[in-house]
Formats: C-alpha cells, structure tokens, sequence
C-alpha cells in the first residue's frame, strides 16, 4: 500500500511537470506551492483511546455484582464488578477509616463510631462461630480420608491401565486391543481427575467456613484494638499507626472491587454474576474515546529517521477511506523490535480531531509529509 501510494504520487507529479512545459503561452512563474515528497513516510498503525485499561481481580473469587454494561459513563473511583468475598475486606476498610478518622479530629463522638464497628464486628463473629460450631468437622475429616482413598485406588487404575496400553501401543491405531486399551487408560484418567475434584470439593466445605471464621475473628480484635487506642486521644505514632492500618485495608479491598482508574467509557464486560474468576481473567475494558492517539507497527529504521516530534501526520482508517484525519507526533520510541528481520520503532501520534465511527483497534495509514518548494 505504501509503495503504490508513493508511486501514484510520482507518475501525477511528472504528468503535471510535461503538460505545463508543453504549454505554447509562456506564463507566469506560479507561487512556491507544497507538493508531496517521494520521500514521505506511509506507515500502518493502530487507533487506540487516548486512556485504555484492561482490569482484571487480584484475587480469586466468585462475581457477586457486576454494576455496569458496555457503554456506560463511569466517573474515577466508581466501583464496576465485585467479588462475594469482598465484604470482610470492605468491613476491615471501615474499621480502619473510623480508627484515623477519629485520630484526625480527636472527637468523642467518633469514638461511638468505633465502638459500633466493634459491635458490629462482634456479630459477624457470632455468625461466623455458629456456622463453624454447626459444621460438622469430624465427618467432613472422614469423608476427605475416604478421597484420598479414592484417588490412590484411582491412581492405580491409572497405572494398571497405562500399563496395559503400553502393551499395544504400537499396533496400528484402528487395532481394537489398541483402541480398547486406550479408551481403559482415558476412563481411568477421567476417574481420577473426578476423584481430586470430589476432594477439593470436600476440602472446601471445610476451609471455606473455618476461614470466614478466622476472618471474623481478625475483623473483631481490630475493631476492638482500634476502638481501646481511641481512649487515650491520638498521637503521632497512633496517627502513623491508624494511616497504614488504612492504606492496608484498602489495598486488601482492592483486591477484591475493581474501580475506575480514570473517568471514560465501559468498551466491555467480560464476566457475569455467579462466573469464578481468577488474576488471569480480563474483567472489564474501560476507555477515554474523547480523544485518540495512533502506535505505528511499522517504521523502520530507514524510515524513523526521517520523522522528527511536532510532524505533521495525515491519517486515514483502512475501514473508513473516505475520513482524512490530521495528527501530530508527539513521540518516538528509543528502543526497538525486530520482526521479520526488520528493525522497527513505535511512533506515537496525537489525532487533532475525533469522528463516532471510529474504533478502538482500527488500522490506520498514516502519511509523514515532507513538504518542499518547487
């Protein structure tokens, strides 16, 4: 595309330079006009929002609210998904805030505040205790013994059936002794990841309410601890103390909500309500599409070289040749990548004006201009 570009360019130039010297009038020598240089830059880039984020949980979890839809305005700060297990951490936010929050102004009303919290922390303790005092460990402990069981006598179908199928390995894949033998070791296979499965199940009857419990009880004392402290008035060190009490509570809490990071536009949600998700999963994309900015792919090192900050830049979507878009550079990138065994440098370019077909992702070409005098 570049290079048939760059040739229209050269065959209109020559056309236009014969037909004025074949002309029978002589005329008057033209003003210095701006005509396009061979030795423009065409390059491919990508159209991306001038703000873009792919945010994902930091831990693992089950969605409890997803509070958006693509589309949506969102301001900095708005909560968009949550976790279910969100609110113990939510809880410790609120404890810690009430804790620096009457160190700030050393008022004995606060102090009613953080004997609340210590109240409130006592009764999802109790909660918390009847369902671990309901639960019935001692049969939940027998039927993990009997898992465990399970998976070694499982295992050892597994090797029993490994076994067997080594024996035929080697025969044609439609022999049926073949077939047969391997059809044995994938049911056994099957059987025992059912049986690890069973177990972990099993396991989280059991962790999962003796954590809720822990948690609870961690939530208590520092409720209590904060509320004790508030007593003798604040000083320094407790004011020091309370801030990254704080500042801890809400990395934890950030851990499990996820916030707009900057005022924009929800592009997509990529999870639902009930949906188990872990770091590795994309949750939300959110994005500034109020002004765009274009990451070429491919200039060389041949070509950077001729491109300086402040260029101008003619930009057109492949998906919408009929839009001329003009752009500024506003960098070029120091390091390189290599592909293909080219040497290729990220120019970034600020686009001047914005248009509601564009997408974020779209190809763009984009011109270099060189201008000179004829």
């Amino acid at each position: 595309m570049k290079k048939q570009t760059l040739t229209m360019i050269a065959i209109l130039t020559i056309l236009s330079l014969a037909l004025a010297a074949c002309g029978n009038q002589p005329e008057a020598t033209p003003a210095p006009a701006e005509i396009v240089s061979s030795s423009d830059v065409v390059a491919e880039g990508r159209l991306e929002p001038i703000q873009g984020a792919n945010l994902s949980f930091q831990a693992r979890g089950v969605v409890e609210q997803v509070l958006v839809s693509a589309g949506d305005t969102v301001s900095e700060g708005d909560v968009l998904v949550r976790l279910a297990n969100a609110g113990g951490a939510e809880a410790q936010v609120v404890v810690a805030q009430n804790a620096y929050d009457v160190l700030l102004r050393n008022e004995s009303s606060d102090r009613a505040k953080l004997w609340q919290a210590y109240m409130d922390a006592q009764i999802v303790r109790g909660k918390a205790e009847n369902k671990w005092e309901d639960l019935n460990v001692d049969s939940i402990e027998d039927s993990i013994e009997d898992d465990k069981a399970t998976i070694e006598d499982r295992q050892q179908d597994v090797a029993d059936a490994q076994e067997d199928f080594d024996k035929y390995k080697d025969l044609d894949a439609d022999n049926s002794k073949r077939k047969n033998a391997e059809d044995d070791l994938e049911q056994a296979q099957d059987d025992l990841n059912q049986a690890i499965r069973d177990l972990e199940d099993t396991m989280r009857d059991r962790d999962e309410v003796r954590a809720a419990y822990d948690a609870a009880l961690g939530l208590e004392a520092e409720a209590k601890y904060q509320y004790e402290i508030s007593l003798d008035g604040p000083n320094s060190d407790q004011l020091s103390l309370a801030k990254a009490n704080l500042d801890a509570a809400k990395d934890t809490l950030s851990n499990y909500i996820i916030t707009a990071p900057f005022g924009g536009t929800v592009a997509d949600v990529n999870v639902k309500v009930g949906e188990q998700v872990t770091a590795e999963t994309r949750v939300i994309s959110i994005a500034n599409f109020n002004t765009w900015v274009v990451e070429t792919t491919d200039v060389t090192e041949l070509e950077v070289v001729k491109i300086s900050k402040g260029q101008t830049v003619t930009l057109i979507p492949d998906a919408l040749s009929d839009l001329a878009l003009s752009g500024t550079v506003t960098e070029i990138s120091q390091a390189y990548t290599q592909q293909g065994g080219d040497i290729l440098y990220t120019v970034r370019i600020a686009v001047a004006e914005n248009d509601p077909r564009l997408k974020w992702g779209m190809t763009v070409e984009a011109t270099f201009r060189e201008v000179v005098q004829q």
